[in-house]
This record gives C-alpha cells, structure tokens and sequence, in this order.
C-alpha cells in the first residue's frame, strides 16, 4: 500500500498527532460547490479511525450531517450537505480518539469549471478511435517499470506489459487528426496494480489514480487538454461491475457485502439474456449478476449503499475534474441493473450534454433495446442508458460480405438488423463498430479481402450510429478474437526501433496506405455532413449482390450501394427513384467521379459507391 503522502499528493494536508489516528486514504480526495445534488459522502480509511469522533470547523453552506461507522474499524463515512450558497474552500475535520488525542485533515471543495470547450458528449457526428494505451504507443521509456509496482515492462510476452502510455498517444495526435478522428475511446487508464495480465486495465486497484506505467494523472490531463484544443473527444472506459483482486480495499472490507463472497469461487454465468427473459429462473439471474467475472475481478455490490454512492461519485469525480466528454461503461447488465439506472441518470441529470454508451454484448436487438433509455419493458424495468454497443450489428457485417445474398444471408442480414431499429428510441446514438479489443479484427474477418474492408469501412461511416474505429483497422492489422493479445498487438512504429512505421505513408504498405486513404478520405468527408448525421436513413431490399440505401434530408442526398458480387455489373436505378429522381448529378466521395447520368451505375465487383447527390 502507496504511503499516505504518495496517495493524497497534493489534493490535502494531513496532520496525524496520535498513532492509532492515522488515515491512509480520503475518497473523493476532492469536491466542489454548486453540483446539483447536495449530498457528499466521503470514504476515510486509517487504522481504527472508527473509534473517532468527527468534527468540522463552521463554513458557509456546508454541514457534517452524519458519521457512519461500518462494521470495519478502519473507515468512516462522512456525510454532508453542500448547500447551493457554499462556498468554495477549505474544509476542516477534527478527528478525536478515545483518548482525546486528535488528527486534523483539510479537505478542499473547488470551483466548479465551465470553459466551452468542457464536457461536450459524442454523438452520430463523431468518429470515435479505440485505443488500447498499452499497445498504440510508448512515449516514455522511463515510466514502463515503476518501483513498488507488482508487474514489469515485457514486450515479448503476449499477455504482459508492453510500455504504450498515454505520452504516446498525446505524441501521435496529429496522425489521429489526420485520420478524421473526432473522439479517442482508451481503454481502461486506471491503476491496475497486479501480478500479472492486466495490461487491458479491467482489474482495477485504485479507482482514483490513472496507472503511474501510463503516465499519472496529470499526463491524462494533458492528454484532454491536447485533444479538447484539436476537437477531439475523450471518452473515458469505466467498470462498476468489478475490481482488481489487488485492489487496495481487498485486504480490508469497510462491509462484508461490499463485494459478493462464497464458499468457494463462482463465477458469473454471463448469460445476459436471464435478466431480460421472463422465464428466467431466480438462480440464473442471481448467478449472472453476483458470480466473479473472473477469478481475478471481485464482483462488486451495488446494493450496499456507501459503496453505490462510491461509485457514482467517483464517476462525477473524473468528469468534473478532467472534463471527459462520455463514458463506454464496460459490462454495462452485469452489476445490479436498478443501480446502474441510478447511476446513468444521476450523471445525466448533472451533465445533460454528456453521453455514456454501454457495452450489451448480446445478440438480439429486443435484447439490447431493453437496456436502453425509452423502451417500456413489460416486467417495469426502466433503463436511463442513451446508448449501447450495436453486437447484433456487429455480429451481421462481416457474414454479410463472406456470404452470397439470399433471403436472410448476406447482404440482407445487414438489411434485416436495421429493419429491427423500431425497438430504439433513438437508433442512431447506437455505437457501431467493424471489430474491438475483444472480437477478431475485421480484416481477418474477410478473409484479407481489399474490397470487402472498404465495403465495411463505409457501411460503418454512412449507415445510421456513431461510428467506432479500433486502432489498427485503418492499417489492415488482422489477428484472431480467439486469442485476446492476437487482436492486441503493438501498432508498428508505436516503439522506438520497430522496423515499420505505420503512423507514416512510407512506413505502410501499398496495400495499407489504400486503406487508410479510403478510410480517411471518407472520414474526414463525413465531419461536416449533417445528412450522414441526422439525415433519415432509407434502404432497399438487397438484390443481385446490391445493397442500396440512403442518407438524405430536405437538402441532401448521399447514396450508397455495396456491390459484392464477383463481377462488375450495370445497377439500373429505376426502383430507387423515389429519392434519386430528385437529382440530376452525383459525386463519388473517393473518387470524385462525377455522374451526369443518374439512371445506370456501373459497379466494379466487391465495391463500395458513396456518391453525393446534386440537383
């Protein structure tokens, strides 16, 4: 355990003047005035500090309401009521032992911030690009081995640390500009001080510190800083389901139900479905929300109340002090689902403007739409989630262009999954996505196959959602979903002395600067189209190897066709007049081929067309 001058830093004083008061930890380490619930709940930790009466020096708006003492000695819980008319400052506890001997701990409430640039959501406009920090780049050395810390800097080891941090991403961000990468999605950055594999960062240790191996706090700050100063997004990956087995409370529970414990280990079912299924037994939707994700990843109980409030504090914590602009919350239906609507809405209610997306890895649409804010579940349960990852999307791609169309092969199948967006209130803030850190990369996916990369890559940026990029996609990178590191490998040139450097043209292949040109050139096409935005999205039924849908507005019209037959072919565009015969010309958007006749395309085999309408 870090000493309690590492841990708080420079966030407060604490004078400790009697051995048995010393307090190791303060979470929040921080708070400000004038959020809109008044309520703040901070966690003490220190060597029988539950023996201690708690005082607090008079300041405007502010009341100690209540010291709770849990079962564990060693914690309090304070709880205050901020008024709106406090005052930002400092805060003043007196902690007295039963001897009378006593500890004094300055505690500050700051300002809060509001510059434009601050807490902007995402959304359908956004490009979002997934990085794993520890696999994209190694912008310092110096950091990839720290002092103290259980794991060491491996790079041959496949499950071990390779030394990407965030340094490397702040050194790269002209390269994610020019991509047209609007929002950065990082995999989880906090600590995950363990012995081993944590190098994906799920197993997390401290719930208020950014990995020291990846730079600290500051760096993430700067990081934001760098990113909100080019347009671009954060969007911060946060657990509520689980911890690291090293977390620092795992050797000393304030509760005995702050995580769910057995006689022996058990392990969650992951079968999401039980919590939607009206048949469903008790057994199995107890199993799947209270069984261990992994022997290694405690299950949390969101049902103890100090720990529900712990969490969601903590979430408005990194909002408000780093200013990240939304959230993917990392298995979103595996904690308790009444608390996790809590959570969305009281995060909702304090930033109106943000968005948290939910990672629903299931594979029926009425599935993931139960999750979601609007739907009106039979059984009562109301969601406050505004967006989910789209798996039945996902789960439909690449089927879509290794199989030949039929009735519901195919191409329908992309067809099919987007007829079933009746079930969203909002389909379009659906996040979607060719392949993440979990699945296999979509380039393996097709077989390698030049056309049918691009064919997804512009599905992703013109069908309705927010479009996901994982790191490597733009290259080509291939690996298999089988094997968790084969879909994480380094990004070549992301470490001094790799042979390739694919963050530059002459450092790619022919093959992948084709690519990353076709990616590029759509994505930074599609920043400033609000049809591909808002516009309504209108398809028709796929029919000999063609799948023709479109984005359009009262204004605009982009028209999109995959083409995967094996030959090229002549598309006659009778059937799509009622749209099209609006038009007299079109502009492919790679190309830039113009189009004087509107009435017959020709379609080179395995293509894809994304041709601007003009009148």
């Amino acid at each position: 355990m870090r000493s309690p001058s590492v841990f708080l830093f420079a966030f407060m004083q604490l004078a400790t003047v009697a051995a048995q008061v010393r307090i190791e930890r303060i979470e929040p380490p921080h708070w400000w005035v004038g959020m809109k619930q008044r309520c703040l709940e901070i966690m003490v930790y220190g060597k029988n500090i539950g023996n201690c009466r708690v005082s607090m020096q008079p300041h405007q708006g502010v009341q100690l309401i209540e010291t709770i003492h849990p079962q564990n000695v060693n914690y309090l819980f304070l709880e205050l009521d901020i008024s709106p008319e406090a005052s930002p400052g400092t805060l003043s506890f007196t902690f007295t032992s039963a001897d009378g001997r006593q500890t004094i701990v300055s505690y500050l409430l700051k300002a809060r911030q509001s510059p434009a640039n601050r807490i902007q959501g995402f959304g359908p406009q956004d490009v979002i690009y997934l990085i794993m920090p520890d696999r994209f780049a190694n912008g310092n050395p110096a950091n990839d081995n720290i002092a103290g810390m259980r794991e060491k800097a491996d790079r041959k080891a496949p499950f071990g640390r390779h030394g990407g941090d965030l340094e490397g991403i702040i050194q790269h961000l002209d390269y994610l500009q020019s991509l047209g990468v609007t929002a950065l999605w990082l995999n989880p950055v906090l600590e995950n001080d363990m012995p081993t594999a944590s190098y994906h960062g799920y197993a997390i240790t401290d719930f208020y510190n950014i990995d020291r191996r990846l730079g600290g706090n500051e760096t993430y700050r700067q990081l934001i800083d760098q990113c909100h100063q080019r347009g671009i997004k954060i969007i911060k990956d946060m657990v509520m389901n689980h911890c690291g087995l090293y977390h620092w409370w795992m050797q000393d529970l304030p509760y005995p139900d702050w995580i769910h414990q057995f006689s022996q280990f058990t392990r969650s079912n992951y079968r999401l479905a039980t919590l939607s299924d009206p048949h469903a037994s008790q057994q199995d939707r107890i199993l799947m929300n209270t069984g261990w994700f992994d022997t290694t990843m405690p299950d949390l109980n969101q049902r103890n109340p100090r720990l529900a409030t712990y969490l969601i504090q903590n979430t408005l914590w990194w909002i408000e002090e780093f200013g990240i602009d939304g959230i993917r919350m990392d298995t979103y239906p595996y904690p308790d689902p009444e608390f996790m609507a809590r959570w969305a809405s009281r995060v909702l209610e304090e930033y109106p403007q943000f968005n948290i997306v939910g990672e629903v890895w299931i594979h029926s649409a009425a599935m993931e739409a139960y999750w979601l804010k609007g739907t009106h579940n039979r059984d009562g349960y109301r969601s406050a989630l505004p967006s989910v990852t789209d798996f039945p999307l996902f789960e439909a791609i690449a089927p879509a262009l290794n199989e030949p169309t039929g009735w519901n092969s195919g191409l329908a199948r992309l067809y099919h999954v987007l007829a079933e967006d009746f079930l969203y209130e909002n389909p379009s803030n659906n996040l979607i996505f060719l392949d993440n850190h979990d699945v296999t990369r979509f380039a393996t996916a097709v077989g390698e196959h030049i056309g049918k990369i691009k064919m997804g890559i512009a599905f992703l940026l013109t069908t309705r959602g927010i479009p996901q990029i994982y790191y490597g996609t733009e290259i080509g990178m291939t690996g298999d979903g089988g094997f968790h590191p084969d879909v994480r490998k380094d990004f070549p040139g992301g470490w001094s002395g790799d042979p390739l450097n694919a963050f530059t043209p002459q450092g790619r292949t022919d093959l992948q600067n084709e690519i990353w040109n076709y990616l590029s050139t759509l994505a930074r096409w599609r920043k400033n189209k609000t049809v591909i935005h808002t516009g309504k999205l209108t398809h028709f039924i796929p029919a000999e190897e063609a799948y023709v849908y479109f984005r359009h507005n009262e204004n605009e019209a982009v028209m999109v066709v995959l083409h995967n037959g094996n030959q090229s072919k002549t598309l006659e565009t009778k059937r799509f007049q009622e749209i099209i015969g609006k038009f007299r010309q079109g502009k492919e958007v790679v190309s830039q081929k113009i189009y004087n006749d509107l009435s017959k395309i020709d379609l080179p085999a395995h293509s894809a067309l994304v041709i601007e309408l003009m009148q």
